[in-house]
């Protein structure tokens, strides 16, 4: 199949299918007497793969290395255990981070009474930190930028 039956077979678009294939997560296709791509099943499967992969957030050389472990079957599965494991430990950190930040911007919001913008909360809480939570370390001052 064509590069062009292959992204709707998996989802995907012709440049992606190249970037794919210019870093080594998929391999270069042979090439018809035409110097067309010419792609098999085994591509749409791979190709699934990686979107799959980079639809729940993993890096690029953590699929590199999962792929590599698939091409091996008898080895055991404690290396994509470790990949995955990783991985959920950044995602669950990250949910904390945002966590956090949603709270602080509740708050930000919550301190918004209306009335003049001498006076908003969240834009004095965005220049002096001076309502923050402990969620984040404040930017170091660089003087006002706000209209006395």
């Amino acid at each position: 199949m064509k590069i062009g039956e292959l992204a709707r077979a998996a989802g995907s678009k012709n440049e992606t299918i190249r970037f794919y294939e210019r870093i080594g997560l998929l391999p270069r296709p042979v090439r018809t007497d035409s110097n067309y791509r010419d792609y098999g099943p085994g591509d749409v499967d791979r190709l699934a793969f990686i979107r799959h992969a980079r639809g729940l957030g993993f890096e690029l050389e953590d699929i590199r290395s999962l792929i590599d472990l698939a091409e091996q079957p008898e080895r055991d599965c404690t290396a994509a255990d470790t990949i995955a494991s990783r991985h959920l430990a950044a995602v669950e950190e990250k949910i904390l981070r945002l966590q956090t930040l949603r709270d602080e911007l509740a708050d930000m919001v919550r301190q918004c009474r209306g009335g003049q913008l001498a006076s908003c909360r969240i834009l004095e809480t965005l220049a002096t930190h001076s309502r923050c939570g402990p969620g984040h370390a404040p930017a170091a001052p660089q003087g006002g930028w706000r209209a006395s």
